[in-house]
């Protein structure tokens, strides 16, 4: 800042007689008139009651006051008489009042001038007490405008939270970019060769029919079925069929996320969220938007966790675990399970609300049982995957093995055959593949039902689909068409009902009675 020739005199411990005041400032400004004018900086005068003794045309150029009006006035209560805040200045407190008490220099860098237009003015400043024969008689105060400085600093203030939004933003799209790397490498190295479902039954066309329908829309999806039928396959397909494709398939088994870890998990949590939330994650739900999010054995999502997930489902927007902002997903949900949610619901385990929600478009898993004519195919397809993967010739098997197969139950289900080959590949030593460790009688349970197999023949299994289909359109009144015709009940579509009526010479009006 300017320097000024300021008296030099020093406190005495006996001082002399008080000079006049006015007549000292005037010949301190006298002195210093060029210095006073040619100054960039604001410089003015108090005398010990806090009066301007003089002001600097710098001084009426950043405040403007002119010199005539501000002379002989409290200067404090002119233009220092708040913070930059707002808040009211104590004139006791002020720096340059300070100057008055114990006779040192005071520096002041982030404080206001007020301005006689009533806008303030960011200024740093330096009061420096003014003695005259030992005795303090006042202070200059010299200042200067730092308005562009603090515009400059609030810019690069901004530029600096722009930059570390922008650098939050990075890591989290690189943390859910590697999220969707490592769901994709697992889709690689669980070997899903098959792009269709495997089969040629009247169950699976009818699975096939319905994902055919479904999987163009956002509707979701209720598979329920079996342990071990495919439920997954079914969502796999749906996903692969819809417009969503080239975004993942997220998979949430909802039985293995712990109740509390499961908003962390759906949802995703900030740093410092909770004891152990070191960094920002994303939940499964953030990292599926555009895509699909399969939500494996529903069923068993403890009931309080429930209408956390129906608000995400209905609305599609959620807050991270420690975050109050909102967010929105764009995410179609598939959801599965081996359990009778409607029985559920009855016994208050599983909220009426999100069943329905759930309950858009329900495709049933059929058993490996109901579809034993899919058995060669399906042996064929785990036969050729099971040898690629050991590195072992491809072997072959007989069709007394194939028949063999399809007198079993087959409790496990398509999981329990996959295992089965998977263990005979790697026992086998020739070039057949034999199945000998299978119990062919047993008695199974279904959802609705106690099925107890006494048939061994593939002339028994067509007896028993002719007598199947008897018993539906007695059921339905000879109906086949409709939620409440025989096809819906017998799960295949009604054209192939109607093209098995006529192929066995059967008139459905005569069934009717």
């Amino acid at each position: 800042m300017t320097q000024l020739f300021l008296p030099a005199s020093q406190p005495q411990d006996h001082p002399p007689a008080i000079p006049a005041i006015s007549q000292v400032f005037q010949e301190f400004a006298q002195q210093n008139q060029l210095l006073l004018n040619a100054a960039g900086e604001g410089i003015y005068g108090v005398d010990a009651e806090g009066r301007a003794t003089f002001v600097n045309p710098a001084a009426e150029r950043i405040l403007g006051w002119r010199a005539e009006e501000l002379l002989g006035k409290n200067i404090h209560v002119a233009i220092h008489h708040s913070h930059t805040d707002g808040s009211d200045y104590c004139v006791q407190d002020c720096p340059i009042f300070a100057a008055f008490r114990d006779g040192t220099v005071r520096r002041v860098d982030d404080e206001v001038f007020w301005c006689r237009d009533g806008h303030a003015v960011p200024v740093e400043y330096t009061s420096t007490p003014v003695y005259d024969q030992g005795i303090l008689i006042g202070a200059v105060v010299i200042f200067r405008d730092v308005s562009q400085r603090k515009t400059a600093e609030a810019r690069l203030h901004s530029t600096m939270e722009e930059l570390r939004e922008a650098l939050e933003q990075v890591k989290q799209l690189k943390h859910k970019l590697e999220l969707e790397n490592a769901y994709l490498q697992q889709e690689i190295s669980e070997a899903f060769t098959s792009h269709h479902i495997v089969g040629n039954s009247p169950a699976v066309q009818q699975i096939n029919y319905q994902i055919q329908l479904v999987a163009p829309t956002v509707a979701t999806v209720l598979i329920t079925g079996e342990s071990g039928t495919g439920k997954e396959l079914i969502a796999r397909a749906i996903h692969r069929a819809s417009e969503r494709n080239q975004r993942p398939l997220i998979r949430v088994n909802c039985a293995a996320v712990p109740p509390e870890l499961f908003e962390s998990e759906f949802f995703g949590h900030v740093r410092g969220a909770f004891s152990g939330a070191l960094n920002t994650r994303l939940g499964r739900f953030e990292v599926a938007d555009g895509g699909t999010l399969f939500l494996d054995e529903i069923g068993e999502l403890p009931m309080a966790l429930q209408g956390k997930l129906l608000r995400v489902l209905q609305d599609g927007e959620f807050e991270r675990v420690g975050e109050s902002l909102t967010r929105k997903v764009d995410v179609r949900v598939i959801a599965a399970t081996n359990r009778n949610l409607k029985q559920l619901v009855e016994k208050g385990l599983f909220r009426e609300d999100l069943y329905f929600r759930l309950h858009v478009f329900p495709i049933r898993s059929a058993p490996l049982r109901e579809r034993l004519e899919d058995i060669p195919l399906l042996v064929t397809h785990f036969l050729k995957k099971t040898c690629q993967r050991f590195h072992k010739p491809e072997l072959k098997v007989s069709l007394a093995q194939i028949q063999r197969l399809q007198e079993y139950h087959w409790p496990g289900n398509i999981r329990e055959l996959e295992n089965r080959i998977e263990r005979q590949v790697i026992l086998s030593q020739g070039e057949k593949l034999v199945l000998d460790d299978l119990t062919l009688a047993s008695t199974v349970t279904d959802e609705t039902s106690m099925v107890k197999f006494e048939c061994h023949t593939e002339a028994s299994v067509k007896h028993l689909q002719y007598q199947t289909t008897l018993n539906a359109l007695r059921k339905t009144g000879g109906k086949i068409y409709g939620v409440d015709g025989a096809a819906s009940l017998l799960g295949i579509k009604p054209t192939t009902l109607a093209s098995r009526l006529k192929k066995w010479g059967l008139d459905k009006k005569l069934l009717a009675t």
